[in-house]
């Protein structure tokens, strides 16, 4: 199956600005949001994209996970400022890298459907925090990378939603949740 690509040369890259939200594990669900701008070139003219990124930050010792260090990975703060952020975003990929640069096939493939119904979304790259990653196999009960949220629920990883997009679902399931 064909599916349409769309790239982004790094010489079209004009500057960027970080954006950061921190969820500690000493002050409950503290959560702060800023915006990340990207602007690029384009047939002489350039243009700011904003998008929000989400990043977790933990400042519990590693002790407290146990022995393994890593079970229980989705704490109440973590839960809490997951249920805030997809609340405020209406769809939502937790994928390897972000949707400018997908570090992985599936999470790339998912960025290309996303962009080819032209709708506006959010990414959290699960690379970036080992907790945040674990957290979210428990938060979704999903497995694997990427898992897109459509209006706070989880819908599915890759395959569900390639499918989905093939049937005419996907579109569909998007623009109720515009609506809403």
């Amino acid at each position: 199956m064909a599916t349409t690509m769309r790239s982004l040369q790094s010489s079209s890259l004009v500057g960027h600005a970080t954006a950061v939200a921190e969820v500690s594990a000493t002050q409950p669900a503290s959560l702060r949001c800023v915006w990340k701008g990207v602007g690029f070139k384009a047939g002489g003219s350039s243009a700011l994209i904003a998008r929000r990124e989400l990043r977790v930050k933990h400042v519990a010792p590693r002790s407290s996970m146990g022995p393994s260090g890593g079970g229980g990975a989705l704490t109440p703060e973590l839960k809490e400022a997951l249920d805030k952020y997809l609340n405020e975003n209406k769809v939502v990929l937790f994928m390897k890298g972000n949707k400018m640069f997908p570090q992985c096939g599936f999470s790339n493939t998912c960025v290309q459907i996303l962009n080819s119904l032209e709708v506006p979304y959010e990414t959290v790259n699960i690379l970036e925090d080992d907790s945040l990653r674990q957290g979210m196999k428990e938060y979704s009960a999903w497995p694997t990378f990427p898992q897109l949220y459509i209006d706070g629920e989880f819908f599915g990883g890759c395959d569900i939603t390639l499918e989905s997009y093939s049937s005419g679902e996907l579109k569909e399931v998007l623009e109720r949740a515009m609506l809403s």
